[in-house]
């Protein structure tokens, strides 16, 4: 037993100072990622504090206010037009108890008069603008603004008409990219994704309440905490180029831990909000 750890523990140490000294210096074994667009203020479904989630009137208001990148949800319509619409069913945005994918583009029905902020409980927004957007409408008014797509169904034509854009990390992938990281194998692993995407958990149970329980148990969320929030493991994916976005902050302290845990955007469903504070901070530093 004592020779087997003659030579496994030297083994070990070596791969643990290795992987290590990869981690710090990713540059010697992987090219840094150049994305078209790098994105600090990002508005949440367009911004669905202030205006109606995920409509043209929030993305106008979300731009002018400064946003740099519109974050939005897309659906197929039953004659394939891809429409923006966090929920395939209709029921919580329009009353009405019906998928879009059953519905042509024209007998889509208009958003509620009013609608709950998701991440603001108890708080709601409204707006001059009901109406479902399409995605290549966004497109054609906002050609020099990022946006964020969320595909909401595992659909192959909806897919394929996104199919050349920079990615995500999947919620698989992410998880496998604790477990590389934990492992020490992260500075080995290639990446094909550009942007790391997930909840400040702080935000859970206090502006966000999950509807699955485990999620409601306070130890999980520090754990989750503990164990996401790695200031290692998101110096190394900054120094490997991909951006990393910290969702949803609308409380100016959630903004705050999301940038002092190394986030390189935030979003938010209170662009304003978020403007105000990063203009502030620019003229404090």
């Amino acid at each position: 037993m004592a020779s087997y750890l003659y030579y496994l523990l030297p083994a070990v140490g070596g791969y643990a100072l290795t992987s290590l000294y990869f981690l710090k210096n990713p540059h010697i074994l992987h090219k840094k990622k150049q994305t078209a667009f790098y994105c600090t203020h990002i508005s949440h479904r367009g911004g669905s504090g202030e205006r109606i989630e995920n409509t043209m009137g929030a993305f106008t208001h979300a731009v002018e206010v400064g946003t740099e990148m519109l974050e939005l949800d897309c659906h197929l319509t039953k004659d394939s037009h891809v429409v923006v619409s966090h929920d395939e069913n209709l029921l919580r945005q329009a009353g009405q108890d019906v998928n879009i994918s059953s519905l042509n583009l024209e007998e889509l029905p208009p958003y509620k008069e009013t609608l709950e902020v998701t991440f603001k409980a108890g708080h709601f927004s409204t707006g001059s603008d009901r109406n479902f957007a399409l995605l290549e409408d966004v497109f054609r008014k906002f050609p020099h603004i990022a946006v964020n797509i969320e595909v909401k169904e595992n659909n192959s034509m909806l897919i394929e008409k996104n199919s050349s854009m920079p990615y995500m990390f999947t919620v698989k992938r992410g998880l496998m990219l604790l477990l590389l990281y934990y492992t020490g194998l992260l500075p080995f692993v290639p990446l094909g994704e550009s942007f790391l995407q997930f909840y400040l958990p702080q935000i859970i149970n206090r502006e966000y309440i999950p509807e699955t329980w485990i999620l409601r148990s306070r130890l999980v969320i520090f754990l989750i905490e503990r164990l996401t929030l790695r200031e290692g493991m998101f110096k190394h994916l900054r120094d490997r180029g991909i951006q990393i976005h910290l969702f949803v902050c609308n409380e100016e302290q959630d903004i705050e831990a999301a940038f002092a845990a190394g986030a390189t955007g935030v979003m938010t469903d209170y662009p304003t909000l978020l403007s105000n504070y990063i203009r502030r901070h620019k003229q404090d530093t």
